[in-house]
């Protein structure tokens, strides 16, 4: 295998695990962030303090959770409180450096779109909701959202904001008081957008490897602009690829159903020490 040798999914997962650093608490969502983010702490950032939304503190999961409420992150994690506790003490109370969050669109001020695509009351799609995103959208000191793109997923303006980035721009969020910073990027498969500092318009600062200007704004729903310093995104190692498979692979074995053929996991015990036994 050569450095070369990646996927789209493969370059945003690590380039989007390279935003976060050494000793930050980082509050995770489910899916792609929660692939990053373990990325991250497995390679350069070992010191990394995830938290998940269901209560788990400092978890250091073998394999990625299927979701907030597996199993896995309670039995890895340092401690775990309630929900009402990780939301009111650890994300309201200001101790969160990083909100990690997935999304469904994406528009041009990162304002992010769970909830319906269509008019709400009669909608042409139905997403899956909010779950904790708004209040970690709000009161994170900063955000990241990770998403892979195209016109249907970054359009010019959500249809419903269900969590908020910059607003209609400008100084609108912090004049409506929300404590967070908002968005500091947005990484996909093609690049990595940022806020531009007046305007909070998202411009391409950084293009993978092989990609084009010109494809980025063909899967952009918006007149998008390219940043006064725009780069390259620097490629994958061989390390960050290897631990990147490594993970996805203990993660389909330890959730394979036992009728597949393929080899699934058994906890043995459970707490700090914990082990599982392949079936």
């Amino acid at each position: 295998m050569n450095n070369n040798d990646y996927t789209a999914d493969e370059i945003m997962t690590i380039v989007a695990s390279r935003f976060l650093r050494e000793g930050q608490v980082c509050f995770v969502g489910i899916g792609l962030p929660s692939v990053a983010a373990n990325l991250a702490r497995l390679t350069h950032a070992p010191n990394l303090v995830l938290i998940y939304e269901s209560g788990p503190i400092d978890t250091k999961p073998d394999v990625l959770p299927l979701s907030i409420g597996d199993g896995e992150l309670a039995q890895t994690a340092t401690t775990v409180v309630s929900t009402t506790e990780i939301f009111s003490y650890w994300l309201q109370g200001g101790w969160i450096d990083v909100g990690f969050l997935g999304a469904a669109q994406v528009d041009k001020f990162a304002n992010i779109n769970t909830t319906v695509i269509g008019a709400y009351d009669q909608p042409k799609v139905r997403l899956p909701g909010a779950g904790g995103a708004p209040e970690i959208a709000a009161s994170a000191r900063e955000v990241l959202i990770i998403l892979r793109q195209s016109r249907r997923t970054f359009v010019e303006k959500v249809e419903f904001i269900t969590s908020a980035g910059f607003l209609n721009g400008g100084d609108e969020r912090s004049q409506l008081g929300i404590p967070g910073a908002g968005p500091k990027a947005v990484i996909t498969d093609l690049g990595v957008l940022t806020p531009d500092p007046r305007t909070k318009e998202l411009v391409l600062s950084q293009i993978h490897p092989g990609v084009t200007f010109e494809q980025v704004r063909a899967a952009t729903g918006w007149d998008l602009r390219a940043s006064g310093d725009l780069s390259t995104t620097e490629a994958p190692t061989m390390e960050d690829l290897r631990v990147l498979r490594d993970l996805k692979q203990r993660t389909e074995a330890a959730h394979a159903p036992a009728s597949s053929g393929k080899r699934g996991a058994k906890t043995l015990c459970r707490g700090p020490q914990y082990r599982q036994e392949l079936l």
